[in-house]
């Protein structure tokens, strides 16, 4: 299917008519019949069962990868991917500007394996060679950071990489690759939370590692010893979600546009962080690289003493932490997806105690901005 566009082969990539059926079948098993003296073991902790090396299969051609590894999160993704190529000692470079689960374990947990980490201004590669050590392996970003939207210097971090020998990962959760592709552009491996975007539907927890083949199957090797696989009703859904992603993403993609548009013109509000804006710092960046700005978007209202009642006002929006689905959520990172980064390190990172993130579904854009009007008025 590699000839195909991105529509069809988010449909028909890995799929085969088992006994003739339209769609992929669940393979409700643990493990497979296998010889006697086979080494070829088909076990869900061995990640080589139908369901998931179908998913395999597909994420990696939506991604123009050589091979994917769908695990049981996002997390787990990033996690067995970089304990895969950080032996203790290593010193990884990350943008400063992160999903919060992926802060925490840097923060929390690489000192405990002996690893550590520095946060640099994703925008200014003149500043990171300072940061730079003998034992830095991985340069590690986010396609579009959560939860302020900014887009790094992509390009300058994959030549930089290459120039110092460094492998490079990058979250494209955000972006999708409806919108964004990083292997094409050079990056050697991609990471999703699946659970957003790819799947699209707030019904399951999944992410996948892309890759080329050799590199992803040492990170299959650590994933059989760490155990984040991927159940079969879950690999299911997931790649039933992938066959409308493309519908999805567009959609979303003009009506967070055409909400940031509105946001922005209204006096109540502070600021509003969208690369689809002109005035953010990373539209060009954006424009550029990008097919679309994706359907994430954050602001900041003016009087932070009407923040509960703006929000208790909206009617559409559903007050909870994920994002990438259907539906249109809205959370305060704050007290949310971030809150178990320290005030500082949020502070630091530019996230303030008032910051609203929205993940914009695929509602009439109209009934969208006419909530979000009526919220304004009530709190004038």
């Amino acid at each position: 299917m590699s000839n195909y566009r991105i529509e069809t082969i988010a449909i028909h990539e890995g799929e085969s008519r088992v006994d003739g059926a339209v769609v992929f079948p669940i393979f409700q098993t643990a493990n497979f019949e296998s010889p006697l003296d086979s080494h070829d073991l088909r076990y869900i902790r061995y990640y080589n069962t139908p369901n998931q090396e179908l998913l395999h299969k597909k994420l990696a051609a939506l991604e123009n990868g050589e091979a994917g590894l769908v695990t049981s999160s996002g997390m787990a993704a990033i996690s067995t991917l970089l304990l895969t190529f950080l032996p203790a000692g290593s010193h990884i470079l990350a943008q400063d500007k992160l999903f919060a689960g992926t802060h925490t374990f840097f923060s929390k947990d690489f000192p405990k394996l002996g690893l550590a980490y520095s946060l640099v201004d994703g925008t200014k590669p003149e500043t990171w060679k300072s940061h730079l050590k003998n034992n830095t392996r991985i340069f590690y970003a986010e396609s579009i950071g959560n939860p302020l939207l900014d887009v790094p210097d992509l390009e300058a971090i994959v030549s930089f990489s290459k120039e110092h020998g460094l492998i490079t990962v990058i979250d494209n959760t955000f972006a999708s690759p409806v919108n964004f592709k990083p292997i094409d552009i050079g990056f050697d491996f991609v990471v999703h939370s699946c659970t957003k975007y790819l799947n699209g539907h707030s019904d399951i927890v999944s992410g996948v590692v892309v890759g080329k083949a050799s590199a992803v199957e040492q990170v299959r090797d650590r994933a059989l010893h760490l155990g984040g696989c991927l159940d079969p009703h879950a690999a299911f859904l997931l790649n039933r979600g992938l066959k409308t992603v493309v519908l999805r993403v567009l959609w979303q993609n003009a009506n967070a546009l055409k909400l940031a548009h509105f946001l922005s013109s209204q006096p109540a509000v502070k600021g509003v962080y969208y690369p689809g804006l002109e005035s953010h710092t990373g539209h060009e960046r954006a424009k550029r690289l990008f097919k679309g700005y994706g359907g994430m978007l954050s602001f900041e209202l003016k009087n932070e003493a009407h923040l509960n009642d703006f929000l208790t006002q909206l009617q559409i929006p559903i007050l909870a932490g994920s994002l990438g689905a259907v539906e249109t959520l809205i959370t305060l990172p704050a007290r949310t997806t971030h809150s178990r980064m320290s005030r500082e390190d949020r502070l630091r990172a530019g996230i303030s105690d008032s910051l609203i993130r929205v993940s914009v579904g695929i509602e009439n854009p109209d009934d969208l901005v006419e909530d979000f009007q009526g919220a304004f008025r009530k709190i004038h």
